[in-house]
């Protein structure tokens, strides 16, 4: 499992005390289209930009308030995802 200090990734299944875990200043989100969603670690800053933004519009038109996985889920792909985290983190 790969990780930076902006972004951790880490399985939906199983829990364990490294899942509870969000430094301050971060949020979990889950991320996928499909049942095997990925669990990730992003700070909050990344709210502040657009292209996070539109994945959060997404996310409200898809579960409004009910979010399936008992946290914030983002309704597209894993890749997609880190790559706008990426940009993000290279910014």
């Amino acid at each position: 499992m790969g990780f930076s200090l902006a972004l951790r990734r880490s399985s939906s299944k199983g829990r364990n005390d490294d899942m509870t875990i969000i430094p301050k200043g971060h949020l979990a989100i889950y991320v996928g289209e499909t049942r095997s969603k990925k669990r990730f670690v992003v700070p909050i800053s990344y709210l502040n930009n657009s292209s996070f933004q539109e994945l959060l519009s997404r996310a409200e038109e898809e579960y409004g308030f009910d979010h399936p996985m008992g946290g914030l889920t983002i309704p597209c792909d894993e890749d997609t995802f880190i790559d706008l985290t990426s940009r993000l983190n290279g910014q």
